[in-house]
C-alpha cells in the first residue's frame, strides 16, 4: 500500500476516534460569574511533599497564566514581603487566614491559594518518574467563598530513544538518561504544565478576566 494512502488512512483513523470522544463537561462558573474579579493576589504557597524549595520555585510560575488570562496580578515577591511584615510568614497560617482579610490587604478581588501535594522524583535503576500534584483554589476576597478550584497531577519518565542499536549501548543509554532525570528533575516544566491545563485546558481552566478580549465569552 503506498505510503501516502496509509497515511491518509492513519489520519482518518485518528478522526474517528476523536470523533467518538465525548466532549469534557462544561464547568460550572456561576460564582466567577457573580462576582467579576479584576485583581487577584497569589499568596505563598503551601508545601505538603518533602521538597523545601518547592513552594518558592513553584510560586515563581503562577503569575504569568493568570496574567495572560486577563487578571491583574500582585508581584508575588512584593506580596510575600508584606505578608511577613503582617506576622504571616508561614504559609500554612496564611491558607488557614480568612480571605477576606488577606485580599484586604492589598485591595485585591480574590485570592488564590495553591497547594503543593507532591513534588518529587522516584527513581528505579531504568527509570526516573518526576511527579507534581497541585491543588488550586480561588476564593473572593469580598465573601471568602471559593469562586474556582482545581487539582492536576502531572507526570514525567523519560525514555531514551530507540534507534536501533545494539541492546546494550540502548540500556547505558537508558541508564544515563535516569541517571540525568534524577539528578535534575523536571519539576518546573511539570509545574508550568500543570498551571497551563488548570488555566486554560478543556474541562479545567479560568475565565477569561477583563483584561483579556475573551471575557465573558468562554464561560
Amino acid at each position: 500500500m503506498p505510503k501516502l494512502i496509509r497515511t491518509a488512512l492513519v489520519g482518518l483513523s485518528l478522526l474517528a476516534l476523536s470523533a467518538c470522544v465525548n466532549p469534557p463537561a462544561k464547568r460550572d462558573f456561576s460564582a466567577m460569574r457573580a462576582h467579576h474579579p479584576r485583581s487577584i493576589v497569589i499568596v505563598p504557597v503551601t508545601n505538603s511533599s518533602t521538597q523545601v524549595d518547592a513552594a518558592d520555585n513553584f510560586l515563581v510560575t503562577l503569575p504569568v497564566p493568570l496574567a495572560e488570562k486577563g487578571y491583574y496580578v500582585f508581584p508575588v515577591h512584593m506580596v510575600k514581603r508584606v505578608m511577613e511584615d503582617e506576622g504571616l510568614a508561614d504559609a500554612d497560617l496564611v491558607h488557614s487566614a480568612d480571605a477576606r482579610k488577606v485580599a484586604a490587604l492589598f485591595g485585591a478581588d480574590a485570592v488564590l491559594f495553591a497547594n503543593i501535594q507532591r513534588w518529587d522524583s522516584q527513581y528505579a535503576i531504568l527509570a526516573t518518574t518526576t511527579t507534581v500534584n497541585i491543588g488550586y483554589t480561588l476564593k473572593s476576597g469580598t465573601t471568602g467563598q471559593t469562586l474556582w478550584q482545581d487539582n492536576l497531577e502531572t507526570v514525567y519518565s523519560p525514555q531514551a530513544q530507540n534507534s536501533g542499536g545494539h541492546p546494550l549501548a540502548m540500556l547505558v543509554t537508558q541508564l544515563v538518561v535516569a541517571a540525568m532525570e534524577r539528578a535534575a528533575p523536571s519539576y518546573l516544566p511539570l509545574a508550568n504544565q500543570a498551571n497551563t491545563v488548570a488555566f486554560y485546558g478543556a474541562g479545567h481552566g479560568i475565565p477569561s478576566g477583563p483584561y483579556d478580549q475573551r471575557f465573558g465569552k468562554d464561560y
